[in-house]
């Protein structure tokens, strides 16, 4: 019983005589069980809205996606038409530029004809002009003794035919 003559003995019976007391009495683990509830509460509230914020950050990433998807789809078609309406200028202006050198070539051969057929006339009419004149030379000297040939007479009528 050497026990019950220590002071510490005492002051360990009495600390669980108090706390004996105080949660009979006090009703302390109510109030403990009752404000761990409350957090609890509180924490699994957050929880939850942390669950639906992030349900809802994942629908707006996947409705991002999608419009992201969406948009490139629209890229990819906008460069199509954008290449193809290239390639069709491509070939318009092809086809207006093999047109217009065509025109040109036509124009130019055209000149051509017409440069030809002048020169030829030139030539012609400077012929008929020069065989007039040695014609008249010819003559001149010819009929300077005589009245008519009729070597002349032959040639001169068939110099208009031959010059036509």
């Amino acid at each position: 019983m050497e026990m019950f003559a220590e002071a510490e003995t005492w002051v360990g019976v009495g600390l669980l005589i108090f706390l004996g007391i105080v949660i009979f009495v006090a009703k302390a683990p109510k109030a403990i069980n009752g404000a761990l509830d409350a957090k609890t509460a509180k924490i699994q509230a957050d929880l939850d809205e942390a669950a639906r914020i992030r349900e809802e950050a994942q629908r707006l990433l996947a409705q991002l996606k999608a419009e992201r998807a969406e948009a490139e789809a629209q890229a990819k078609d906008m460069l199509a038409a954008a290449q193809d309406e290239a390639r069709r200028y491509e070939a318009e202006a092809k086809a207006k530029l093999e047109e217009s050198l065509s025109r040109r070539q036509q124009l130019a051969e055209r000149k051509i004809a017409n440069a030809e057929a002048q020169a030829t006339a030139e030539v012609k009419a400077a012929a008929a002009d020069l065989a007039a004149q040695a014609a008249e030379v010819v003559l001149t000297q010819r009929l300077s003794g005589v009245k008519t040939d009729p070597l002349v007479d032959r040639a001169i009528d068939q110099l208009g035919a031959k010059l036509q």
